[in-house]
């Protein structure tokens, strides 16, 4: 078992508390129920977003959703609508919200520092009236995730600010790090396909995104 290396787990959170201590003022103050004005254009100007999710039998999912800037719908203040794009068929995001109708989003916008933090309610839906304005492509999204906001937040950027995500000059080498046809290739261990076809596929997946 992965734990058994470590001798000193924290089992509460007082323990927590105790060692890290109590937010500030600011901290508290600063989440809202609703989707104000600001946190509306942040939206509006985010390409990028990571959604997580869990199963009934509690498995956890992130899964990332990219698209043009302002591609996720603010409904009003309490609702979003995101289009579901073109993927691998997985719908692990999908599943798991079928099983629990709950969600978490991370929005990005590239250059700030700074993330919003949205948590609620999500049901997936097909209205076709409702997709139509996603078409992109002449491929209207057939599936969509409407979102219920009960928790919103800016989180502050410390955490991009080390990974220094946007910074060119700090990017590693990717001759360095494995392609994603190889780890593909190794991870399913299917003979018929070596990392030279797995990147064949790939290429032609990557010329249609939607």
């Amino acid at each position: 078992m992965p734990f058994t290396d470590f001798t000193q787990h924290v089992t509460s959170l007082a323990e927590i508390v105790e060692m890290l201590g109590t937010p500030s003022e600011l901290a508290l103050r600063k989440e809202l129920k609703h989707l104000d004005e600001h946190m509306q254009r942040f939206i509006q100007h985010s390409p990028f977003l990571i959604i997580s999710t869990h199963g009934a039998d509690g498995k956890c999912d992130a899964s990332p959703r990219g698209d043009a800037s302002g591609f996720v719908q603010v409904r009003d203040e309490k609702t979003l609508l995101i289009p579901d794009r073109r993927g691998n068929r997985r719908v692990d995001s999908l599943r798991n919200i079928l099983e629990t109708g709950r969600i978490g989003i991370l929005f990005l916008v590239p250059g700030m520092g700074e993330t919003l933090r949205i948590n609620g309610r999500a049901a997936v839906i097909r209205d076709e009236d409702q997709l139509a304005p996603f078409t992109a492509a002449g491929q209207r999204p057939l599936l969509g995730i409407v979102v219920e906001v009960e928790e919103c937040y800016l989180q502050c950027a410390k955490a991009l600010l080390r990974s220094k995500l946007w910074d060119a000059s700090a990017r590693p080498d990717l001759a360095n790090v494995p392609c994603a046809a190889e780890m593909f290739a190794a991870a399913a261990q299917m003979p018929e396909f070596d990392t030279a076809k797995v990147q064949a596929s790939l290429e032609g997946a990557y010329q249609r995104l939607y």
